[in-house]
């Protein structure tokens, strides 16, 4: 009978140690339930005041100069997402000179390669052999 009596009370001593660290686990269940609902109020919060601070932040103007007695841009706005539309119509004839090239584009008044030479990017090297194959190709390929 003792030994019943020795489990019996095992039983009931472990019982108790565990009915214990529920009751520590149920606890730090209710801390962390609590600070997760105060994180979601903080995030509502913030999501307000930055976009409330958006609203309220004046348009940031860009530098003007005058160039030929006109005013220009220094630097035009771009934001993501935007078209050439939103660019000065300077701006925009550039683009569409640079859109029509077709290929590189060499500066007036300076005496600069459109390729950089001994890099492997330009037309020396390995690069400058596949243009010339490309090219050899494609004059193949309009004779056959």
């Amino acid at each position: 009978m003792t030994e019943i009596n020795e489990v019996a009370e095992r039983v009931a001593a472990r019982r108790a140690e565990l009915d214990e660290e529920e009751q520590l686990l149920a606890e730090r269940l209710d801390a962390v339930r609590a600070e997760r609902e105060e994180l979601a109020v903080a995030m509502r919060v913030w999501e307000r005041m930055h976009a409330q601070l958006d609203a309220e932040r004046p348009s940031a103007q860009a530098a003007t100069a005058q160039v030929g007695g006109r005013g220009v841009l220094l630097v035009p706005h771009r934001e993501a997402g935007a078209g050439e539309e939103v660019l000065p119509p300077d701006y925009q004839r550039l683009m569409k000179i640079a859109r029509n090239a077709g290929g590189p584009i060499r500066v007036q008044g300076r005496r600069r390669r459109a390729w950089p030479r001994g890099r492997g990017e330009g037309p020396t090297g390995t690069a400058a052999r596949q243009v010339e194959q490309a090219r050899r190709a494609g004059l193949a390929a309009q004779t056959a």
